[in-house]
């Protein structure tokens, strides 16, 4: 496991933020560190992600990654912008083959055993599981460890409070992504506090559930 998984496995959540407005990208980041949670996944799905990583990218308290990377120019543009990892929605072997190349930390979506074959193939022992509630959730995983005991997962899709310790309590789950903590909503009306509100509740709900754990 490379340094920015172990990083993401001693925050059990990230925030998966699609941003329309790069000018809000500091707030948005004050208000997940404050909640206790200094890092996003800035998805591009949206013309701004780009101009938010690169904003996020010059804070030295705050780790940034881009998400719904879907080739490999995309993941050099992202790199590009000081992201610290790449997310992708599916497994593309071109995008992934670059990332191993340029030493990028990459975490490829995968949701059966074939995608989990080709992220054997090029190394990789941590990978996303993309989308993990509508893909049969924790069942699913506890089938996938069974013949994959090398591999471990970062579960999104349909994550919320309500079932994210039923992930996490999985040894093999490092942590998981999610947008509940600042949806695209709370952005835009610039409910910032809401946003910090929400990330200090999953923080705690970790906290609590790890306390009992060890």
């Amino acid at each position: 496991m490379d340094e920015i998984a172990k990083q993401i496995e001693e925050l059990k959540v990230i925030p998966v933020v699609a941003i329309e407005n790069a000018d809000v990208t500091d707030r948005l980041a004050d208000a997940l560190a404050q909640g206790g949670i200094p890092c996003a996944e800035i998805t591009l799905r949206t013309d701004a992600g780009l101009a938010a990583i690169k904003s996020l990218a010059k804070r030295s308290d705050f780790l940034v990654g881009a998400g719904t990377v879907n080739n490999a120019e995309q993941a050099a543009s992202a790199m590009d912008a000081g992201a610290k990892f790449i997310v992708a929605p599916g497994f593309n072997p071109r995008t992934v083959q670059w990332c191993v190349e340029n030493k990028a930390s990459v975490f490829p979506g995968t949701s059966n055993p074939t995608d989990l074959e080709q992220a054997l193939e090029f190394g990789l022992d941590v990978v996303k599981f993309f989308p993990a509630e509508a893909m049969g959730g924790v069942e699913t995983l506890k089938a996938f460890h069974g013949p994959y005991r090398s591999i471990r997962f970062m579960p999104t899709g349909g994550i919320n409070m309500k079932n994210l310790l039923d992930y996490l309590s999985l040894p093999y789950v490092i942590g998981c992504g999610g947008s509940w903590m600042a949806n695209s909503n709370l952005i835009a009306e610039g409910r910032f506090d809401e946003v910090t509100r929400l990330a200090a509740e999953t923080v705690r709900l970790v906290k609590e559930f790890q306390s009992q754990t060890f």
